[in-house]
């Protein structure tokens, strides 16, 4: 896709130079009065942090990575990515990220474009930083999704003629995100400028983006612990001491408001009511509920968060329905069991209007819960002597449940029940390793849901935590194992073939759901 866009920019250029050789001084009479003729970093960074957590929302994190993680299931078999692990077009559309100019597309460009712009100029050692930052974010999604990706090479088409990228391997590309976000945090100057309002997250806080820098590299850190273990143990250190996102007021959190205005809205809002929670009793578009794991999950600890979460929609006339909260009442669908519309369908569980379906909800793109529990690994690992495990994860409950007040009223969870929830569900400071990993694990599982479901997702393929059962669908595209990888769009393999081909030979040959990435063991 990357590569057809710039192809019709070389289709264009011929016209181009004919038109060029007729001018007679004519060029502000082709000026766009109502575009900028410059790139301007503000609005492009902008641009960039919207985009690079946005795109693709729907076809990989609801239908592709939400289904195959058993948060959400599906009867019917065309959006079932991964519930029956069917339809690998939906994984394809996060590529979008390296072009185009719709909603949630085009956030490597965009970024390179506010790299470039702010490299030049000392004052703006600030931004770059910022920017570079916000780089390693939005390419450690793309390679943990693809693998070995264009990374070195990509978004030069415009600034550097460069229509053909070179794909790196996801082992490089990991070395330079970790060392663009060490030399980044270094590079941050107080007494300079910044991006002030056009930072979504912290405004131009440098202490704040250093936080989320160093929490970055934690989770990178702890992403190489089965293939580089020693190098992991270095940067997940290096990263704890520098100070990751702990306190609930240095979360990166996007607000959006209910406008009138689409693109100011919650996009994970807005995909799921505009693809499938429309109408409340009866059927969905995509025929989509709560999976059954998930739900039972959250019943069997008698999790708070499962009345934040989830609702049954109940009625006594068939006319007038109501979002019931109920804990009883609460049922999830399983996945991959049925191929027509239920008889009970309505007694399946599905998003709260009230919380996580609201316009004006707002977005945690990096939170305390997720550090917290990252902190409680490397504790178990040995990494880290500055609290307990589960101490660590304590706070990590806490935070992940205290956050969903930031949804309105009905996310608010008192002081009580979470004391209670930790109570009936203690740490195992007496478990094995791999048990009080599973047991981190799955509480990631359940605190990054619907926020950050690409992170449930590499976490899960990292440790293989929770523990869930495949489905096997007659037809399936994997043999009946849940998708490991996204595939990567047909059109690189005509608009870059040599380099596709070369990084599809180098990665066992194949591009499917099942194939995995360099750091899946």
């Amino acid at each position: 896709m990357m590569n057809r866009f710039f192809q019709k920019i070389l289709c264009a250029a011929p016209l181009f130079l004919l038109l060029s050789s007729c001018d007679k001084g004519f060029e502000e009479m082709n000026v766009d009065p109502n575009k900028y003729s410059q790139v301007v970093p503000e609005y492009l960074f902008t641009r960039a942090l919207l985009d690079g957590v946005s795109t693709n929302f729907t076809g990989a994190a609801y239908l592709t990575i939400g289904q195959s993680m058993q948060h959400f299931a599906t009867y019917k078999e065309v959006p079932a990515a991964g519930d029956k692990y069917f339809n690998f077009g939906y994984s394809q559309g996060s590529w979008n990220a390296y072009a185009g100019t719709g909603a949630g597309q085009g956030s490597v460009v965009s970024i390179r474009q506010v790299i470039d712009a702010v490299s030049t100029n000392p004052a703006d050692v600030n931004k770059l930083s910022a920017a570079r930052i916000w780089k390693a974010y939005i390419f450690h999604r793309l390679t943990d999704l693809y693998g070995d990706i264009p990374y070195f090479d990509a978004g030069k088409a415009l600034s550097d003629k460069n229509y053909g990228p070179k794909y790196d391997t996801q082992q490089a590309i990991y070395a330079d995100l970790l060392k663009e976000l060490d030399e980044s945090i270094a590079a941050f100057d107080a007494t300079k400028g910044t991006f002030g309002n056009a930072d979504l997250m912290y405004g131009g806080d440098v202490t704040k983006w250093k936080k989320f820098g160093y929490s970055l590299m934690l989770r990178l850190g702890m992403r190489l612990t089965q293939v580089e273990p020693a190098l992991s143990k270095t940067w997940v250190e290096k990263a704890i001491a520098g100070g990751v996102i702990l306190d609930d007021a240095d979360r990166a959190v996007i607000s959006y408001v209910d406008g009138s205005q689409t693109a100011s809205r919650n996009f994970i809002a807005s995909g799921l009511l505009s693809t499938d929670y429309i109408t409340p009793g009866g059927d969905n578009v995509e025929g989509g509920k709560f999976a059954k794991t998930f739900i039972d999950y959250l019943k069997a600890t008698k999790d708070p968060r499962l009345n934040v979460f989830s609702v049954v929609w109940t009625t006594t006339d068939n006319k007038t329905y109501t979002a019931d909260t109920t804990s009883a009442l609460q049922m999830g669908m399983p996945n991959a069991a049925y191929n027509s519309l239920p008889s009970n369908f309505n007694s399946f569980s599905e998003p709260n209007p009230n919380t996580l379906l609201r316009y004006s909800a707002p977005l945690i793109v990096m939170g305390n819960a997720e550090m917290h529990l990252l902190l409680a690994e490397a504790a178990v690992r040995g990494w880290s002597s500055g609290t307990t495990a589960a101490t660590a994860y304590a706070n990590a409950v806490k935070a992940g449940m205290r956050q969903w007040s930031l949804f309105g009223t009905g996310g608010v969870i008192s002081e009580a029940r979470m004391n209670a929830y930790l109570a009936a569900n203690p740490y195992k400071t007496t478990g094995s390793v791999a048990e009080q990993l599973e047991q981190i694990s799955t509480q990631k599982w359940v605190a990054l849901f619907l926020e950050d479901e690409f992170e449930i997702f590499a976490n899960w393929r990292r440790t293989g935590y929770p523990k869930l059962t495949p489905t096997n669908y007659p037809g399936n595209l994997t043999g009946g194992k849940i998708p490991t990888r996204f595939v990567i769009p047909d059109s690189e393999e005509t608009y870059n073939r040599n380099n596709f081909i070369e990084a599809r030979t180098r990665q066992g040959g194949t591009n499917t759901l099942s194939s995995v990435v360099w750091w899946d063991k």
